[in-house]
């Protein structure tokens, strides 16, 4: 398989260099696991195939630098490259451990996250990628701000004293550890910091994880020397209650379906959603075995992208 920047138009051509990729690792996995093992034969599918993925990536991303090519190929043959591995990582682990809705439903949120941070990787327009902050960090430096001020307050060292145990077991009853402050995207324009969460969707299952973004939002909103605006990218249009609470946190500005796609163009200078309407095709470019696997158990709506 040639690696030039055409690749990005080459969807037949990629599916066919991983289906047989896919037939070699599959010939390997047979001799090590049995046949109770499938579990951990699917595991240890996803990881070669992943592997194979990477690899044309990292030999891809050599050439480019060697010939010089723009982001925007860079971008679309990753992006073509990632798709068609994943098309055929479903058929291989259904060919292992066949679908069933919940596990498929979650797969396919799985795969989109990182599938649209790659227009953040390979950016259009002028972004750059920041490292978060670390919770201990941000909790110094407020005990100091707030150590500061009531230092400078006009009552005596007792009374200081007091609020600044007040101050603590304020601290304490936010959290009795630390706090993971990263989340799944971490971006700078130059003039803002962006905090993205990526959501497939929000099922009856996120108290916890809405709590944590509530929590971790207006940690970011205060931190009075960086100016920090927290985003959620949310995949599917039909969301409940979990979703409205953040949308009216004041916290979180919340993006669903096309609208995510929107801030991701305007964000990346890349026209995702356009890209997905020409290329991908879950339905079609499935072998029909899978086709069949997704039609039969009622799939269709996942594969909407």
């Amino acid at each position: 398989m040639d690696i030039d920047n055409g690749l990005r138009y080459r969807k037949n051509e990629l599916l066919s260099y991983f289906r047989n990729r896919s037939k070699e690792i599959l010939s390997e996995l047979e001799i090590q696991f049995s046949a109770n093992d499938y579990k951990k034969k699917a595991s240890a599918f996803n990881k070669s195939i992943i592997r194979s993925k990477d690899s044309i990536v990292s030999i891809l991303l050599e050439r480019a630098r060697n010939e010089n090519w723009s982001n925007e190929e860079i971008l679309e043959s990753v992006l073509m490259i990632t798709y068609t591995c994943d098309v055929v990582m479903f058929e291989g682990r259904n060919s292992i451990w066949e679908y069933e809705y919940m596990a498929f439903s979650r797969r396919v949120g799985e795969l989109w996250e990182p599938f649209c941070k790659l227009c953040f990787s390979f950016p259009l327009n002028n972004i750059r990628l920041f490292i978060p902050p670390l919770f201990s960090e941000v909790k110094q430096n407020l005990t100091t701000e707030i150590n500061t001020y009531i230092d400078g307050l006009g009552i005596d060292v007792q009374d200081k004293d007091r609020l600044k145990r007040y101050y603590d077991k304020v601290w304490n009853l936010v959290t009795s550890g630390e706090i993971q402050l990263e989340c799944d995207l971490h971006f700078t324009d130059g003039s803002n910091k962006y905090i993205v969460d990526f959501k497939s969707g929000f099922g009856s299952n996120e108290k916890g994880n809405t709590n944590r973004l509530l929590l971790v939002g207006s940690i970011y909103k205060n931190i009075e020397t960086e100016e920090y605006k927290c985003l959620i990218f949310v995949r599917s249009t039909e969301n409940n209650h979990y979703l409205t609470t953040l949308q009216n946190s004041g916290v979180w500005e919340t993006f669903c379906g096309i609208d995510s796609y929107e801030k991701i163009h305007q964000f990346t200078g890349f026209d995702i959603h356009t890209w997905i309407s020409n290329n991908i095709d879950w339905l079609n470019d499935f072998t029909t075995e899978m086709r069949n696997v997704v039609i039969n158990n009622n799939l269709q709506n996942y594969l909407i992208w």
